[in-house]
């Protein structure tokens, strides 16, 4: 059974981590592997750890040629040190009060604290404000550990209870799961709720810093709310962990209802509602902050607003995901630059009601740029791509209609020959998440796939407009006039303002045939 990551101190990871590599010093590839690896999660730099990076900087491939889908080194070595790590913790390892693990698609580190077992205590919570028509039931999902709060009037936690006491929660434990099972059916399951910081008595001191007690999160910080389970990893290769961090409202999931404009259907399937925050402890810097909702309940009249506070200022308010979203069952992605912890350390975040409850699907936090967004580049492919230069582009997202192509071409005109060799095509529109604020470029780039090498067509056969927020970017826009088959070509616009919602909302219409893409990149123009 392992504790949450906040009861793990710094030193003892690094500590720990140091024992580790001592474990592994009759295979230096491993050992070496495993030490860069904690390098970069200690310097706060876990973004650097991508399989491009550990290809070239540990395993001293080469940055230019270096191709992941042909050469497989880092997901081989990263599978060998995750067996040799759960051989040396079932081993000699066994009894460290600390431990690493490297979860499996992932080359990010994860300490956590080895407690002794305990047998599993059935607790039922029927979540609060759930949404309309949702009932409480049983979940299929493993349950989140639940941790009563601390009592303020006595310093070591609640007093113990009485025997009459015991019997008395034992009764309504069994009332509970009775109702529970009562509703097995139900479309929306609750979970328990999610685990929390301890409750104190008193608000916390100012300090400069979290106490040497509490260890900061990693960053990347990915996190599913109200989910209990194992961690998920998404279309890109990114680790979400379950919820942690977390107190108030209830948690409830969904696994049979498919929401639009997103690739990762695992960040929708759980959700936690009612007023609730977050304290997520972290390390001085400046941060991004991406919040993901969703809601099940068609449009009407009756807007079910809320409103999210950052450290104790207003970040969202009158905020109605309905109408954010433009629609139920549609994910939503709100995003903030230049998030930084508070005084004492950590990260404040509060959901409250107003007109309705607050719900969230997922929190994101990464290392930011101060005061500018981090850039987005999305390839029209259901795979991640790295290329010569370093850089991740995310897999097809923030997409309605239109459909992928599922065989790559090879193209010439690109800067990575495989970059660019598959297109979302048809009628279709992105709304791509950005801080409201700023200024943003946008480059589009396209190839034409079809006309001039699957079939007969030249100019004039595809004809298309793209327009942002409105404005006409691209009319009567013929890529085989200006580029010909197979080759591939990019449009850049400069200082685009987004929604009042923060999103960049790209359509692609056609006039004559389909519209098509390869790939975005939308770059803050704030430096």
């Amino acid at each position: 059974m392992q504790a949450h990551l906040e009861q793990v101190s710094i030193e003892a990871e690094r500590s720990e981590l140091e024992s580790a590599v001592e474990a592994l010093s009759r295979s230096p590839r491993l050992a070496n592997l495993l030490r860069y690896i904690g390098e970069a999660y200690f310097s706060g730099q876990s973004d650097r750890l991508t399989e491009y990076n550990i290809a070239t900087e540990v395993f001293g491939r080469s940055k230019t040629v270096f191709d992941p889908g042909e050469d497989a080194i880092a997901r081989v070595e990263a599978h060998r040190l995750r067996k040799r790590l759960k051989e040396f913790y079932e081993g000699p390892g066994r009894d460290h009060p600390i431990q690493l693990s490297l979860p499996s698609g992932s080359y990010v580190p994860v300490f956590s604290q080895k407690i002794a077992e305990t047998p599993p205590v059935p607790a039922v919570q029927i979540a609060e404000n759930g949404g309309r028509g949702a009932k409480p039931t049983q979940s299929s999902t493993p349950p989140i550990q639940i941790h009563p709060p601390v009592n303020a009037g006595a310093p070591g936690g609640n007093p113990p209870r009485s025997r009459a006491g015991k019997f008395a929660l034992a009764s309504v434990a069994a009332l509970c799961i009775g109702i529970a099972g009562f509703y097995a059916r139900s479309v929306f399951r609750p979970a328990a709720s999610a685990p929390a910081l301890p409750v104190h008595g008193e608000p916390p001191r100012a300090v400069s810093s979290l106490p040497a007690s509490i260890a900061p999160a990693a960053v990347p910080l990915r996190i599913l709310a109200g989910f209990g389970g194992e961690p998920q990893m998404d279309s890109a290769g990114a680790i979400w962990q379950p919820d942690r961090y977390g107190r108030g409202g209830g948690s409830w999931s969904s696994s049979n209802t498919a929401i639009a404009r997103t690739s990762n259907q695992l960040l929708f399937q759980q959700w936690r509602t009612g007023d609730f925050t977050y304290d997520i402890p972290l390390r001085p810097g400046v941060y991004e902050l991406h919040l993901y909702f969703f809601t099940t309940e068609p449009s009407n009249e009756d807007l079910s607003t809320f409103t999210v506070k950052i450290n104790g200022e207003n970040a969202l308010t009158g905020f109605d995901i309905n109408s954010d979203a433009m629609g139920e069952n549609i994910a939503d992605e709100r995003v903030f630059r230049d998030i930084s912890p508070a005084s004492d350390g950590f990260l404040h975040l509060s959901f409250a009601s107003e007109r309705g409850a607050p719900r969230l699907n997922a929190i994101e936090v990464l290392q930011g740029t101060p005061h500018a967004l981090l850039p987005i580049r999305l390839i029209m492919r259901r795979t991640p791509f790295t290329d010569s230069d370093g850089r991740l582009w995310h897999p097809d997202d923030y997409f309605l209609n239109g459909r992928i192509s599922e065989r790559p071409l090879q193209t010439s005109g690109a800067s990575d020959p495989n970059l660019f060799t598959t297109e979302r095509y048809g009628h279709f529109n992105y709304a791509i998440p950005v801080d409201p604020r700023d200024r943003y470029t946008l480059v589009l780039h396209f190839a034409e796939f079809y006309f001039g090498s699957r079939a007969a067509g030249g100019a004039g056969s595809r004809v298309f407009r793209v327009m942002c927020n409105g404005e006409t970017l691209l009319d009567n826009f013929d890529i085989y006039k200006e580029a010909g088959s197979l080759h591939a070509i990019a449009k850049t616009f400069y200082h685009l303002k987004p929604s009042a919602q923060g999103k960049l909302n790209i359509t692609f219409e056609p006039i004559n045939n389909n519209a098509t893409v390869s790939g975005i990149e939308v770059l803050d123009e704030s430096h």
